[in-house]
């Protein structure tokens, strides 16, 4: 079997992406190594050019200025024509039997070709209008473009892969597409680990954490959004409360960091490209005891799979298709939106005074991510579902 991987950009170098796409270009580039983990013989279609700025320029122009509205022009219709085209150009030179598209609908919601199609996506861009910051000031007619391509790839698709069941039931919802094509795969974690990890290892991990001084960590590219407001004020009450801690900030960072507490420790953008990043960030999850992300907008976190690929549970919001990946109790809780800080403390504290709890909970996690989230998992479902395809 050999797969056409199409992405409009290239899913092999890592030190082109924009820092806004690197969650979900990462989760792209990954599963292209696992399915070529798979013993998957793959062709990459991508690098497109980007063409019609002379259409597309204007029009923005025109939205900003006149109706201080959204204009995409990666969901106009005449740039998506464009892509299926320059897509049909290379695969006619390819022997392939799937085309494989992971990027979203735009690439591909316009391609005619007798191979097979499969979609493998985070969610549909439709269920996040008006929830997503840079989705809830769309024009109407980026609205309806949205909608049109997505309906044009979805019902092209032979088959079409989801992270989540509520990803998966918000297409099912919007396009009322068949759901018998439609899967679920939660995903891997976007790090160079392998689930053969020993337990042993974990374990060795867990306990050098200790259970006098407590580390929290936050991960995220968007402070308001990913929650940064609510983990600081969860780590204030703990502190208030009379642990000993520190919370460690990754990623985007508060707008007034020179009022935050001395246990607050800023760490800031890491660059995971370069090996010395990927190590500070390894050393960071597996020496934190906690991870919290009370997201207030968002499909499947990636970095939850991350932390508890370090043994490390996670504490988020159930929201969206973060109850795929985190099981209450046994790699972390989801809280509801309306959730008072309160009730993230006393579900901590009560893991840190009963330490051992803590430990059997930081082993689960690791268990959740070494048998359902992780990359082999993901590869095999997919290559069973690929091979079923063809047979069909």
């Amino acid at each position: 079997m050999k797969i056409g991987y199409v992405t409009t950009y290239d899913v092999l170098n890592p030190s082109k992406w924009a820092k806004f796409n690197l969650g979900n270009y990462g989760s792209n580039h990954y599963i292209f190594k696992t399915l070529i983990n798979q013993g998957l013989a793959i062709e990459t279609v991508g690098n497109f050019q980007k063409r019609y700025s002379w259409l597309t320029r204007p029009k923005w122009s025109f939205y900003r200025n006149f109706y201080h509205k959204d204009y995409y022009r990666w969901a106009e219709p005449i740039v998506c024509k464009n892509y299926a085209y320059q897509i049909i150009r290379k695969i006619d030179k390819l022997d392939i039997d799937i085309i494989l598209c992971t990027e979203g609908a735009a690439p591909v919601a316009y391609l005619k070709h007798q191979k097979p199609l499969v979609i493998w996506i985070d969610t549909v861009l439709a269920a996040l209008i008006d929830v997503y910051p840079y989705l809830s000031n769309l024009c109407r007619e980026t609205r309806n473009n949205i909608y049109v391509i997505e309906k044009s790839a979805l019902d092209r698709a032979k088959l079409v892969i989801f992270s989540s069941e509520w990803a998966a039931q918000e297409a099912i919802r919007i396009y009322k597409i068949n759901s018998d094509k439609i899967k679920v795969i939660p995903r891997g974690a976007n790090i160079e680990l392998k689930p053969e990890r020993t337990i042993e290892e974990v374990k060795t991990i867990i306990a050098s954490r200790g259970e006098n001084f407590y580390k929290f960590i936050f991960i995220g590219v968007d402070w308001i959004r990913k929650g940064g407001e609510i983990a600081l004020a969860v780590s204030n009450e703990l502190k208030k409360r009379g642990f000993d801690i520190e919370f460690r900030i990754i990623g985007d960072l508060p707008k007034n960091t020179k009022s935050l507490p001395d246990f607050v420790k800023l760490i800031g953008y890491i660059d995971k490209s370069t090996v010395q990043g990927k190590e500070y960030f390894y050393n960071l999850l597996a020496d934190s005891h906690f991870l919290i992300l009370p997201t207030q907008a968002d499909v499947t976190p990636n970095v939850l799979i991350e932390a508890n690929a370090f043994g490390v549970p996670c504490l988020a919001t159930n929201l969206a298709g973060i109850p795929t990946i985190i099981k209450d109790d046994v790699n972390g809780k989801t809280f509801p939106m309306d959730a008072k800080i309160s009730d993230y403390c006393n579900y901590i504290i009560t893991y840190l005074l009963n330490y051992s709890k803590y430990e059997n909970l930081a082993l689960s996690s690791f268990n959740e991510y070494r048998n359902r989230l992780n990359w082999l998992a993901a590869g095999q479902r997919a290559k069973n579902l690929f091979m079923n395809l063809l047979s069909s």
